[in-house]
């Protein structure tokens, strides 16, 4: 498991409304909750991890936010709620073999006109394993050393 490196990010926005029902949809596909907290921020994330909070306030600025996604659904899912509930399409689900080969993404704008992003990385390591079993079957001797991130 990777360590945690940012333990918590609070925006500012001016619309706490919009900018509410845009995270609670667009983090549904985690199983995400909202807590609402004394000093007036809202907190989501899956249960124990309610990591980013919405506040009231002038925007944030320019911010590019990245969710880790544990597989293509979540991020297929993430897009099409984040749209429903009123973010604007900034890169469509699919591969970005720029970034590196296993790169699955998907890119909106929020409410506040952040860019939120949900990415599915599948490392070298795991990308070379998932092409030996495509091509060999389940059978084959696979060396433990491989690749790392």
């Amino acid at each position: 498991m990777r360590p945690v490196f940012v333990d918590h990010l609070t925006l500012r926005v001016r619309d706490l409304e919009a900018s509410r029902r845009f995270y609670r949809a667009a983090l549904s596909p985690w199983g995400s909750r909202e807590i609402e907290l004394e000093s007036g921020e809202i907190s989501f994330g899956p249960m124990g991890s309610e990591d980013v909070a919405i506040a009231p306030g002038g925007p944030s600025g320019p911010i590019h936010l990245a969710f880790a996604a544990p597989d293509r659904d979540t991020v297929d899912r993430f897009h099409e709620q984040a749209l429903s509930a009123g973010g604007r399409d900034n890169g469509r689900p699919g591969e970005r073999p720029q970034y590196h080969p296993g790169y699955y993404g998907a890119y909106v704008l929020d409410p506040e006109n952040l860019s939120a992003l949900v990415i599915q990385h599948i490392r070298e390591a795991q990308v070379v394993q998932s092409r030996v079993r495509d091509h060999a079957g389940p059978s084959l001797h696979r060396s433990s050393h491989a690749p790392g991130p």
